[in-house]
């Protein structure tokens, strides 16, 4: 009778089966990933796939140019903003204080798109993004405690509610904006850059707000909603 394997003969084999397992499995983990070990079809569509992302049906922005040769520039400073036709005019500190006087009041940021333009809707997304933008920063060069901040500052907190409507020219849009601004609330238009679908400098989007929600409506309660 043969004898019975000895306690460190056992250990080893253990030991070496453990080892053996580990390092095939690490090989393979890195054979596959590289794509040594998928057939050449799966591993072709995984090239092509990477190479050719599915985009949105809705893009507009040319395939020769950069995704932000559209967007106004937003380096900070107002001389940059006025470059890009953000900040026309001057806005009347005296009238923006009235808009304090409606401190308990919900408020909220209006779009005005002109639609005579014939912008796809990923055009109007973008250039609306742009005018949020713009009418936040308005608000946010105030001084800590003044009622543009304190403003601002309730927007956020109340979920930053904002309504697009239209209008159909751009003497339409001027209007309102002078009307917004002796009004004491912020109004910011947006003037593309017409690299892609409408004419260098065509006034695409009017942001009016954030205020107070019966201020904004003496304004642009009247427009129809986009």
């Amino acid at each position: 009778m043969a004898p019975p394997p000895d306690q460190g003969d056992q250990t080893a084999v253990v030991l070496t089966t453990a080892l053996v397992t580990f390092i095939t499995g690490y090989l393979f983990g890195v054979f596959t990933s590289r794509g040594y070990l998928i057939s050449p079809a799966l591993s072709d569509e995984r090239e092509h796939n990477l190479r050719d992302p599915v985009e949105s049906d809705e893009s507009d922005i040319d395939e020769d140019d950069s995704l932000l040769d559209h967007a106004p520039n937003w380096a900070n400073g107002e001389l940059a903003d006025r470059r890009q036709g953000l900040r026309v005019e001057k806005r009347d500190d005296k009238a923006a204080a009235k808009v304090d006087e409606h401190s308990n009041e919900e408020c909220k940021l209006v779009l005005v798109v002109r639609t005579d333009l014939g912008m796809t809707k990923g055009k109007i997304a973008a250039q609306c993004s742009h005018a949020t933008l713009a009418c936040f920063k308005a608000l946010a060069r105030a001084a800590p405690d003044s009622p543009q901040r304190r403003t601002l500052a309730r927007w956020e907190r109340n979920g930053q509610a904002k309504i697009a409507v239209q209008v159909k020219g751009q003497d339409e849009m001027l209007e309102l904006r002078r009307k917004a601004r002796a009004a004491g609330i912020p109004a910011e238009v947006i003037q593309d850059a017409g690299r892609t679908q409408i004419e260098a400098g065509s006034m695409t989007v009017l942001g009016v707000g954030p205020a107070p929600k019966s201020l904004v409506d003496q304004v642009t309660g009247h427009l129809k909603l986009l």
